[in-house]
């Protein structure tokens, strides 16, 4: 009852704003949009892809896939995390990387498109279920709080040396929180 109350004040209030609001005589103007994160990043311009010789990438997709990739990697060396990507780190050392060019490319679409991109959109699996381990067999184990923390940690390190200011560490630091209660299932 209390969410139909507060849903039925907001119409109302969005009601009367756009009625006040639409005064021809109202001489105010718009201030223009915030940047989103992804637009910050580089946004939609194309650039050269480093790892793909002779083919372009947006460059807010370069700086995310370069965080996420970097991440991964320093989440690989972390012995606290190393049990919960035993598939993944076990086909790297076989030389076979398709499980790591899977995840670089989910992870990559996922801070894509919550970075605020029109051009990449999520398709995997919802953070819930990517985590359960009863669910995605990629998963070798529920994670805890202790190892959410020891995550964004690698998170920080990886960003850090793709030389990422601390103003949009912190809001990616904020969004990867916010997953929090998704990833932690134990």
């Amino acid at each position: 009852m209390k969410n139909y109350l507060k849903l039925t004040l907001l119409a109302l209030f969005a009601t009367a704003f756009a009625f006040t609001s639409c005064d021809k005589d109202d001489e105010t103007t718009t201030a223009p949009a915030e940047p989103t994160l992804y637009e910050r990043l580089g946004g939609a311009e194309m650039v050269d892809d480093p790892a793909n010789q002779g083919q372009m990438i947006e460059a807010g997709r370069l700086a995310l896939r370069g965080v996420v990739d970097s991440s991964i990697f320093v989440i690989a060396g972390d012995t606290a995390l190393q049990p919960y990507f035993g598939t993944l780190l076990g086909e790297v050392g076989s030389g076979d990387l398709s499980g790591f060019s899977a995840l670089s490319k989910n992870l990559t679409d996922f801070f894509a498109a919550a970075a605020g991109s029109e051009n990449f959109t999520y398709s995997g699996l919802n953070m819930v279920d990517a985590h359960d381990p009863s669910k995605n067999s990629r998963m070798a184990m529920a994670a805890d709080d202790a190892a959410f923390d020891a995550f964004i940690a690698d998170v920080v390190v990886g960003a850090n040396q793709n030389n990422v200011p601390d103003d949009i560490l912190g809001e990616v630091g904020a969004l990867i929180e916010s997953l929090r209660g998704d990833v932690v299932q134990k």
